[in-house]
C-alpha cells in the first residue's frame, strides 16, 4: 500500500509540510515523480481541463512544462481540516518567445488516509510581466531556499 506522509488528519505543522512538499515536487518539473503523490484514480480540475488518473497527470504536466519554461513556484497554506488543504500559489515562467508571466491561483486538495491526493481543484490566472519584474531567482535545479521570501513576504 502506497503512503505519502504526513498523513491526515492534518495539524498546522503537517499541513505546512504537505504544502512545502508539493511545492518542491512541482518545482522539480518531473511529471513522473509528481504523479506519484496522487492516487492512481486522482481527479483534477486545472483551469478548464479535467484530468483523471496518473497517466493523464503525467501527460498534462509534460505538456505544461514544455510550454512553461524556467518554471518556479511558491505555495502557501491558506486553510486546512482533517484531510483537506487549501493553498494559494504563484509561479513565474516564460514561453518559447521569451514572454514572462506570473500565474496566480488557488487549489483545494483532498487526501486519502494514506496521504495521497485524490482530488485537486485549481483556479489559475496568468499575468504578463516584464523580465525585470520577476521575483523568483533561485537556482531552478534546486528547491526554493528556506531563506527565500514566501508569497506574503513578497506582497503577492
Amino acid at each position: 500500500m502506497e503512503s505519502r506522509p504526513p498523513l491526515p488528519p492534518f495539524n498546522l505543522e503537517t499541513a505546512i509540510q504537505k504544502v512545502r512538499g508539493a511545492e518542491d515536487g512541482w518545482n522539480s518539473c518531473n511529471p513522473g515523480k509528481v504523479a506519484l503523490v496522487y492516487t492512481p484514480d486522482s481527479y483534477w480540475r486545472n483551469r478548464a481541463e479535467f484530468i483523471r488518473g496518473r497517466e493523464e497527470i503525467v501527460r498534462f504536466l509534460t505538456r505544461k512544462w514544455q510550454r512553461e519554461l524556467d518554471y518556479r513556484l511558491i505555495k502557501e497554506l491558506w486553510a486546512f481540516t482533517d484531510n483537506h488543504i487549501a493553498v494559494r500559489f504563484a509561479y513565474e515562467w516564460h514561453d518559447d518567445s521569451g514572454s514572462w508571466y506570473r500565474s496566480y491561483g488557488n487549489e483545494n486538495w483532498e487526501f486519502d488516509s494514506n496521504g495521497l491526493m485524490q482530488r485537486r481543484i485549481a483556479s489559475i490566472n496568468d499575468l504578463p510581466i516584464k523580465e525585470e519584474e520577476r521575483k523568483y531567482h533561485w537556482d531552478r535545479t534546486k528547491p526554493r531556499p528556506s531563506d527565500h521570501p514566501g508569497l506574503s513576504d513578497l506582497g503577492l
